[in-house]
């Protein structure tokens, strides 16, 4: 008996594909959410892993990594991902991006992604737009979320922009109830966790002069309220997909 309710649970479960490209910019606070809306987690290595059918999961969501959307030559994974999201978004089909997630989505949709002026590391808050407001984002407002990219897209056409900071005009973008790109990180920034992140950039920290301790200590500070609105912007879009 036990077996045929285990087999039932099972085939009621939704699928949920996640593209990783970097083993410590994972799912973060954002992977019980997943798993108690009833999503079976299948994790994708990032040029390692074949990519299945770009229509078949339930939802994809693809996360963060330091390569960029325009190094397909030196990384051919990069151009492999935009083509396979473009037919996946071209279908409606639902999908999270993050960070290189959102700027390969925003890529797929036929918009610019570029360096900006100044890179983007550390805690700030978002500036909502009215669509923000009227959304999961909400959740995010005058909340501290993390940054860490160096490159960002225009607005793709047929989206609506949902967030902006000082140094970067697309924060984030919806089109309808089932696609959003987030460039920001909603996930991440909770310690000890985030001293993964510390470590495998440090590197890129040290090029760009910003001490590991000064962001321990803004991780410190803003890292629970952001995991605590982060989960609760995951769950009101999740709701939004069933609906």
């Amino acid at each position: 008996k036990k077996k045929k309710k285990k087999t039932q649970e099972a085939s009621t479960m939704k699928s949920a594909l996640i593209l990783r490209h970097l083993a410590f910019e994972d799912l973060g606070s954002f992977a019980p959410v997943l798993r108690n809306a009833g999503y079976q987690l299948q994790d994708i290595e990032a040029a390692v892993d074949p990519l299945p059918d770009p229509l078949e999961p339930d939802l994809v969501v693809v996360l963060g990594g330091p390569i960029g959307v325009n190094d397909g030559a030196a990384f051919p994974c990069m151009t492999e991902e935009r083509n396979w999201l473009a037919m996946r978004l071209a279908a409606d089909r639902p999908t999270l991006g993050i960070c290189l997630g959102a700027q390969l989505m925003a890529a797929a949709l036929g918009a610019r992604v570029a360096p900006i002026a100044e890179k983007e590391i550390g805690f700030a808050p978002l500036t909502l737009t009215a669509p923000g407001w009227a959304g999961p984002l909400a959740h995010l407002s005058d909340i501290p979320v993390l940054h860490w990219h160096g490159e960002g897209f225009d607005l793709p056409a047929g989206t609506e922009r949902l967030a902006a900071t000082p140094g970067c005009e697309t924060q984030g973008f919806a089109r309808g109830r089932n696609i959003l790109g987030l460039q920001f990180h909603p996930e991440a920034g909770m310690l000890p966790d985030f001293e993964r992140w510390l470590i495998g950039h440090s590197a890129e920290l040290a090029q760009a002069g910003i001490a590991p301790e000064a962001l321990r200590q803004d991780a410190r500070a803003h890292g629970p309220a952001l995991r605590t609105a982060g989960q609760a912007m995951l769950k009101q879009w999740l709701r939004g997909l069933d609906e």
